[in-house]
This record gives structure tokens, sequence and C-alpha cells, in this order.
């Protein structure tokens, strides 16, 4: 295989790549070896057709594209590696050559990290934000593990309250006939907690165990159904089971079933530390998110697009997969939001831009500092990672290969390198 880079402008570069001859007819035939069993071929049984014959009949180059396909990610993979470039993008790959006989010739556009001409990163001015625990934040976390400690109970001697939560079948109509979607089986559900269209809750109060109930609403403004916004619908329902919610008492006992502490006010105490711990993680975070935001603005940079378009890409990606893992799909999300695909895209060129910015000054940094991860800091990474997948600790540096070490080594030294520029900035 042979390379030619040529470097453009704007950090593009092409690689022009050309494969053997040889190489391209031992792709060729390893396509007609794969492909020759499922074609027929008057005269000969099915599989037993030359491969001679089928160019003849097909065309000489029936197996070119797939011969193509198998050599392209081996020779872009060794073609990269020789190159010696930072690529940054996915290649626009053109075939521009591509014959039995001849070499297999095809050029790679992609992007090239870009070089950083830092601007002043010691001493920029950031505000310092007030860091304070209030009771009422210590009072909601109890309240959230009141709630995680809570048990249901069976309800028999009374109909439905507010608060109460229900199993029940119901089927909804709209001028006397079903609608899809109105139906549901042995459904939980909270009265009071808004679940469903506004109205239909309340209407479960007084509700008897295996007695019909019938609820009337009218589909709201803002309903994700367009077409039954304004509509009247009623639903039958039946519950079968009635419960409450039993929530823990605030007290020593309580404190001490669901944290290492003896009283209630040495938990409440572990909490307020908690919390102001976090708090300060976050207002260290927003300093250096103030600070990299005005080093930014004093660096320069030449971003090349296709290198926005790729983290672009692996942002929609992602968002996608939290969006489908919560039950629903990207559309379904859009209409709740009322937001177009368009402005998602934006929204999401608009971080992709912002991530890429921070990272390569950030990385500029660690290079002018020649900061470096200490073997204390990567073993206090991996500790965290077996801590958070409960894992042992040996199993998961089995795990760590080559590239994801050096990944980690990057991050580390990323992290000491927003330490840097907020420790050197001016607190106004």
């Amino acid at each position: 295989m042979s390379l030619q880079v040529e470097k453009m402008e704007h950090n593009m570069a092409k690689l022009t790549v050309e494969v053997p001859a040889d190489e391209l007819e031992k792709a060729i035939d390893g396509v007609y070896q794969k492909s020759k069993k499922k074609i027929a071929m008057p005269g000969f049984r099915k599989g037993k057709a030359p491969r001679h014959m089928i160019e003849r009949m097909y065309g000489k180059g029936v197996f070119l594209e797939d011969a193509a396909n198998a050599l392209l990610p081996d020779a872009y993979a060794k073609a990269v590696e020789e190159s010696e470039l930072e690529i940054v993008s996915h290649p626009a790959i053109e075939v521009t050559q591509i014959e039995a006989g001849k070499p297999f010739v095809f050029v790679a556009e992609v992007a090239v990290k870009p070089d950083v001409t830092l601007g002043e990163y010691k001493g920029v001015e950031i505000t310092k934000e007030t860091v304070e625990v209030k009771d009422e934040e210590i009072e909601e976390e109890l309240h959230k593990e009141q709630e995680k400690n809570s048990r249901l109970l069976a309800v028999e001697d009374r109909p439905a309250q507010d608060g109460d939560i229900v199993t029940m079948d119901y089927e909804g109509f709209i001028d006397g006939k079903s609608f899809p979607g109105a139906q549901g089986k042995d459904y939980p559900l909270m009265i009071g907690s808004g679940a469903f269209i506004p109205g239909f809750e309340e209407q479960l109060i007084g509700a008897k165990v295996d007695e019909p109930t019938e609820v009337n609403v009218t589909f709201p403004e803002n309903y994700s159904n367009k077409e039954l916004i304004g509509k009247d619908a009623l639903f039958k329902c039946v519950v079968h089971k009635i419960e409450k919610k039993e929530v823990p008492e605030l007290d020593d006992e309580f404190a001490m079933d669901v944290s290492e502490f003896d009283t209630l006010d040495e938990y409440k105490e572990d909490i307020k530390k908690n919390l102001l711990e976090k708090k300060e993680e976050e207002a260290k975070r927003k300093m250096g998110d103030d600070a990299l935001g005005k080093i930014i603005e004093a660096s320069q940079m030449d971003i090349p697009e296709p290198m926005i378009e790729t983290q672009q890409a692996q942002l929609k990606d992602d968002f996608r997969a939290r969006i489908e893992s919560q039950g629903l799909t990207l559309d379904q999300y859009l209409a709740f939001s009322k937001m177009t695909m368009e402005e998602l895209d934006k929204e999401l060129k608009e971080r992709a831009l912002d991530s890429i910015q921070s990272r390569l000054v950030l990385e500029k940094i660690v290079e002018v500092e020649n900061i470096q991860a200490t073997q204390e800091q990567i073993d206090e990474e991996i500790q965290k990672t077996a801590d958070m997948y409960r894992m042992d600790v040996d199993k998961v540096k089995e795990m760590v290969g080559d590239f994801e070490m050096e990944q980690m080594k990057k991050d580390l030294a990323v992290r000491q390198a927003v330490d840097l520029i907020v420790d050197a900035a001016k607190i106004a």
C-alpha cells in the first residue's frame, strides 16, 4: 500500500491511498467465493458457476463494490497510522480507481486536530460563589430518604383518597367509541401525582374496589396527541386494589436504619456535610467554566467543520440513547418539548463547539505546563471505577487496555489543568 498526504486549509487533510492490484484481486476472489453459492446460472449447478462466466453474464464489475467495501476499513486504518496525523472526524471517502488488474485507489478527506494559540490563562478574573446549606435542603434530603424507605399498605375499609395508590383497569371512549392508547390493565396510579390528564385523578377519589367508576375529562391544549386536543372523553375504570403509603417517623431509630449514625442529629450533620461538599464542587466547576470561557475568548484556533459535525453526531446518538432508555423515541421527546429537529440539531452543534473549544484549550495548557497524571491519581481513578461498579480493583485493571489507560491519563491531566486555571485566577 502507498500513501500520499496533502495538508489543506482549515486543518483538513487529504489521504490518497493506493492498494496493490494483487490485493484487489484477492478481495474480488474472496467476494466471488462467498457469493457464488447464491448465484444460479443456466448449465451450472447452483454455486458451481466459474467466476469468469458470472462476470461475463453480469458484467466485469459485479464483485467490485463488495471488494472495495472489504478492502477499505483495513486500508484506511493503515493509512491513518502511517500518516501520523491526529484525525478528529469521520473520513469522506471517494473511490477514484477500481478496476480488475489495476491498483485500487481511494481518497479520504479528514479533519485534523487544530493547534491552539493560547491567550492569557493565568490570572483571569472570576467570581467566587458563596456556598451554604439551608435547613430546608436538609429536610428535603430527609424526605427523600423517608420516601425510599416507605412501604405500601393495603386499604380494605374505605374508598380511595388523595395520595392513595390505586391499581385499576381503564378504557377511554370519545363519542361512544374506544380509541387507541386509551386502555390500561392493572395500571398503578397515585392519586394526586398529576400523571394523568388534568381532572382524571380527582374523580377517582371515593372509588371502591371492584366497583365501576366513570371519569369525564377534556384533553388539554398541550396534549401530545394533537388529534385529541379539546375533545371530551369518558373513561370507564375499575379499581382492583387500593394502597396507602406509610413513611417512617423521623427519629433516632430511622437514622440507625438508614445510616451508620445512632442519632437523627448526627445523621443530619452528615447530610449537611455531603451537601456542602457537592455545592463546593459545583461552585468550583462553575468557576472553572467561567475562567475557561474567558481563556477561550482570548485564544485562537481554526476548528474544521467536520470535527464539529462528528462531535455533534456523537452527542445526538448519546441523547437518543438516553431518551430511549426512558421509553421514549426522539420524535416523541421533540413533540413533548415542542422542539423541532432543526432546533435540536442547532443546540447540539453549539454544545459540540463548546466542548471542542474547551478540550482543545485545556489540552494545550496540559502541553504547555507539562502536566502529567501521577500513578497515585491513576490508582484512585481505578478504585473509583471499581467502587462504582462494585468490582474487584484487580479485575478493573485487567479490563483497562492501552487505549483506555492513555485516555484516563489525558482526562486526569485535563482535570489538573482546570484546577490550575482556577487556582491562578483572580477572585472578583
